[in-house]
């Protein structure tokens, strides 16, 4: 008995230490960002444009207001083909080409980021000989398919067949079924997966730098590059000047600030969408 007690006392204070050695880089980056970045967050930072090198102050606006852009465009095209493409998969999960689309979805979910940049450049910048918004919405979007597709998969083959089974039951015809019935019941799941997918390309850079580029100027035109965070971030960090290094930190503040947002969205409509389901 007191073997079994003393590998039971081991075996939890491992799980509690290996819980401790995991968080403890989370809440290094935290603390080194919000102690950096806090010093310069100030109201001109959301309001006010990128001052010129050498003059303190400004802010990035126009990076705030390009991230909410882009990633609107990114959303636009990956919700719709990645909800259609999980409901494919579940619905035919035994054909080959609901296999081929698990595949893909897998392979392209593991594929660089870099990579869907440059990818996205040859498709949608040199035919045009331009940078733009489009082409890092289409980049975004890329990125955010397999994350929602596989997220919408799963989820709705965990709803009992039972409510399929019921609505058919009743003379409802398969897609009727799906869009009625059994969506609705894992519309949580999938709210979800979608925030955490955006929360993901929220703070991407490598495909933004070969797609929408910057732009030190406040636009909204989808065809004319457009700043975006972690592109002006990544600006700022590399420049000689300390200015610029103090509102990189700022940045990733709200980069920061931007994921955990999205992690909360995602619990509070997981809850709000339950309720309203089970009723």
């Amino acid at each position: 008995m007191l073997r079994r007690k003393l590998v039971s006392s081991l075996f939890v204070g491992f799980c509690g230490a290996a819980v401790i050695l995991a968080l403890i880089p989370l809440a290094m980056i935290l603390f080194f960002v919000v102690s950096q970045g806090i010093r310069a967050l100030n109201v001109d930072f959301f309001t006010h444009m990128p001052t010129p090198v050498g003059e303190p102050g400004g802010g990035m606006a126009n990076s705030i207001v390009g991230t909410l852009i882009l990633t609107a465009l990114g959303s636009l095209m990956a919700i719709p083909i990645g909800v259609l493409s999980g409901v494919y998969m579940s619905e035919y999960a035994g054909t080959r080409f609901a296999s081929a689309i698990r595949f893909a979805a897998d392979t392209l979910n593991g594929v660089p980021s870099i990579v869907i940049g440059v990818f996205t450049y040859g498709i949608a910048v040199l035919p045009f000989k331009q940078f733009s918004a489009l082409a890092g919405g289409i980049a975004l979007g890329i990125m955010m398919i397999p994350i929602i597709a596989r997220t919408t998969e799963e989820l709705l083959l965990l709803v009992p067949g039972t409510m399929r089974e019921g609505a058919l039951a009743l003379g409802a015809t398969r897609a009727r079924a799906v869009f009625t019935v059994v969506l609705p019941a894992a519309a949580p799941g999938i709210v979800t997966g979608i925030v955490l997918a955006l929360a993901r390309i929220a703070g991407e850079t490598a495909p933004l730098l070969f797609t929408s580029f910057n732009n030190r100027f406040f636009s909204t035109n989808v065809t004319q590059p457009i700043s975006s965070l972690t592109v002006q971030v990544f600006t700022y960090a590399i420049s000689p000047y300390e200015d610029w290094h103090r509102q990189a930190w700022a940045g990733a503040l709200v980069l920061v600030g931007i994921v955990f947002v999205c992690s909360l969205l995602a619990r509070f409509a997981t809850r709000k969408m339950s309720g309203f389901t089970r009723s």
